[in-house]
């Protein structure tokens, strides 16, 4: 199975893409996909999306993972996630790809084994978990790998009612 992992935001936007075979993860690309405040809103999720359509069309994967929305106490921020949020899952419903939300506690564990984990325990984990040289910069692209880790880990449970 080959899970692109999302980690949404206007400025950044990382995404991974992990092939997972049994136990095994294994990194087939990673980066992130920016825009600037010099763009209006409608252009910023325009480059966002295409990118990500352009990636879908390169890496092919059978499925998307995305970030879901945590409590911000910043609403412009909240909100502005919410739109990249929303346009990863359009980029995905438009490929036909099933999409798994996590929330940032679901990653964490599934990464840590600890949902209060902070950045550099998530990233130190990842680099070690997916055998990476170096920690991926920015952060968002380090969340995107995990996100695509902890879609891997629970891969056997996704899509059954509880």
């Amino acid at each position: 199975m080959i899970v692109m992992g999302i980690d949404p935001g206007t400025a950044i936007t990382g995404y991974g893409v992990v092939e997972v075979k049994s136990n095994r993860h294994i990194v087939l690309g990673y980066g992130a996909i920016r825009t600037t405040t010099k763009q209006s809103t409608a252009a910023r999720l325009e480059t966002i999306y295409s990118e990500l359509r352009a990636r879908i069309a390169e890496f092919r994967p059978d499925c998307l993972a995305v970030e879901e929305l945590f409590f911000n106490k910043n609403v412009s921020t909240a909100l502005a996630v919410g739109q990249a949020r929303g346009v990863a899952l359009l980029a995905g419903a438009h490929a036909g790809l099933p999409v798994a939300e996590y929330t940032p506690l679901q990653v964490k564990m599934a990464v840590t084994g600890y949902g209060r984990a902070d950045k550099e325990q998530v990233a130190y984990m990842i680099k070690m978990l997916l055998g990476l040289a170096d920690v991926p910069k920015p952060d968002d692209v380090t969340d995107a790998l995990a996100i695509c880790v902890c879609h891997g880990h629970n891969a056997n449970n996704w899509g059954r009612s509880n």
